[in-house]
């Protein structure tokens, strides 16, 4: 192994991650494929990458090759990538549970829209002005009465009926001398 072909893997590597990061799996893969094999594979780096290419190729649909590179990985030399491919196969092996529909939200494809549909307008705010908007005054809205519903204002004439009634006793009690 020489140094370069080290450094390159390196590049290889971060780049395979990025592009993990980054949702584009395919390409993930292509860069973590050609990072492992610039390396030793019972190399500590080589590890690593090979761990972080189990995934990529789950995340890409590529299942099968997840599972045989974990079985090939529970024998690497380096304990903590022996550990890690030991749960991940169990992970990998585990069997699918089948969700109901009702738990899953479909997420509509926007690709299939139409190009004027897809265009959207944000209204940028002007960095001249740096005061605070004044609210702008708008138009009353006016209710039409008879769509109230009145019938169930009874607790209002309650309310107002035992308030004056207090009121009426206070001043009772102030005039006739009571002590309150």
């Amino acid at each position: 192994m020489s140094a370069e072909s080290i450094e390159i893997a390196k590049t290889r590597y971060q780049t395979g991650k990025i592009a993990f990061e980054n949702g584009q799996y395919r390409e993930a893969v292509e860069n973590l494929e050609k990072a492992s094999a610039l390396l030793a594979r019972n190399s500590r780096l080589g590890g690593e990458v090979e761990i972080s290419l189990v995934t990529a190729y789950e995340a890409a649909g590529r299942t099968d090759d997840a599972i045989a590179l974990c079985e090939r990985l529970k024998r690497h030399p380096h304990f903590e990538t022996s550990k890690q491919a030991r749960r991940m196969l169990y992970i990998l092996k585990a069997p699918k549970l089948k969700r109901p529909s009702e738990w899953m939200t479909q997420i509509p494809d926007l690709g299939a829209l139409p190009d004027n549909e897809l265009k959207i307008t944000v209204a940028a705010k002007s960095p001249k002005s740096s005061q605070p908007q004044k609210p702008k005054l708008t138009e009353r809205e006016f209710v039409d009465l008879s769509q109230v519903n009145t019938k169930d204002n009874r607790f209002i004439w309650v309310a107002l009926i035992t308030i004056g009634l207090t009121i009426f006793y206070l001043l009772w009690l102030s005039v006739s001398g009571a002590p309150v």
